[in-house]
């Protein structure tokens, strides 16, 4: 009966991480006032309201302190609700019956939910596409929505510079949004997955180098910037190293050379190995140039980029299944 309840965990594990990509295929993101993702932001935005007002020295304990205090709720009500999940296929192995195997059901449809709640590759891919749609159309379009993917400011950017930034941002959130989530949820569970999720999202917003929008994160964001460089080193690789295997199109020793030209430790990784798997260019002005000797990127190039993540996504599910099965069995 162990040994049942153990596989039966396992697979429940595979088969929550295949529903939690089918429903973001077939549904997408759920409503702003039904997103966990929304919830930590504004949890996230309330606290940095007030940690960026202090001294450097308060702003990062304080800092430090919140993202401690919403990793813990968010990973505690992750662990709870799969614990539940898990308890109910515990008892539905051992006492069969109809009603156990539905309530079963539910709460294996609500973590499966969540955990797709923690990644987002329809969204990515859509709004990648969109940029370049845009841009058929004008310029202007192109820049606008380019704006609703990147932080900086896209007013000024040449045609090449929006495309570039456009495949910059899907190869970097092909880790942020999809890879890392999954990478942990095969490790840890859905309390994996979550946690990555909310410290990612605290990075977004408070892990700016110096003054941004009028305020001075340095220290506030600090702590939020340095937990979200750990817990992104591993995925960040691996989403580098399965383009490679995927694509086959460049070596790891240019990926090596090129992905430690970005000041991050860790988004280089992805965006190098884009950038020499499409032989493009990518930039940012004043501050990297990835594979410089690669040609501009092309209208054909932005469907291609989004091809190569696609490929990415298929070879790590073909490792996180199985990885997943037997974590899951041993864990149990």
């Amino acid at each position: 009966m162990m040994l049942l309840g153990a596989v039966s965990t396992a697979f429940a594990m595979a088969l929550i991480l295949l529903m939690a990509l089918w429903i973001d295929k077939r549904f997408g993101e759920p409503r702003s006032g039904l997103h966990p993702v929304v919830w930590m932001g504004a949890f996230l935005q309330a606290c940095g309201n007030v940690t960026v007002r202090c001294p450097p020295a308060a702003g990062f304990v304080l800092g430090a302190l919140a993202w401690c205090l919403g990793a813990l709720v968010t990973g505690t009500l992750a662990w709870g609700l799969q614990g539940l999940m898990l308890a109910q296929l515990s008892r539905v192995v051992s006492t069969p019956s109809l009603e156990l195997a539905i309530t079963t059901a539910i709460f294996t449809a609500l973590v499966a939910w969540l955990l797709k709640c923690m990644l987002s590759w329809r969204m990515l891919r859509s709004e990648v596409l969109a940029v370049e749609n845009a841009l058929q159309r004008s310029l202007q379009a192109g820049r606008e929505r380019l704006s609703w993917l990147v932080s900086r400011d896209t007013g000024h950017l040449s045609e090449s510079e929006v495309r570039e930034s456009a495949i910059e941002s899907l190869a970097e959130n092909l880790n942020d949004s999809v890879i890392a989530p999954i990478f942990w949820f095969v490790l840890l569970g859905l309390p994996g997955a979550a946690v990555y999720r909310f410290a990612n999202t605290a990075d977004a917003m408070w892990g700016y180098r110096g003054v941004y929008r009028g305020q001075n994160w340095e220290w506030a964001g600090k702590w939020a910037a340095r937990a979200d460089d750990a817990l992104s080193w591993l995925p960040a690789r691996l989403t580098a190293l399965l383009m490679w295997v995927t694509t086959g199109r460049f070596t790891l020793t240019a990926l090596r050379r090129e992905a430690v030209r970005t000041p991050s430790p860790n988004s280089g990784w992805p965006m190098a190995a884009m950038a020499l798997a499409l032989d493009v260019h990518l930039s940012k002005p004043g501050v990297y140039t990835l594979h410089e000797a690669g040609r501009a990127p092309e209208v054909a190039d932005t469907r291609l980029a989004v091809d190569f993540a696609s490929k990415v996504l298929r070879a790590l599910l073909l490792c996180a299944l199985p990885a997943t099965v037997l974590i899951a069995s041993a864990v149990k």
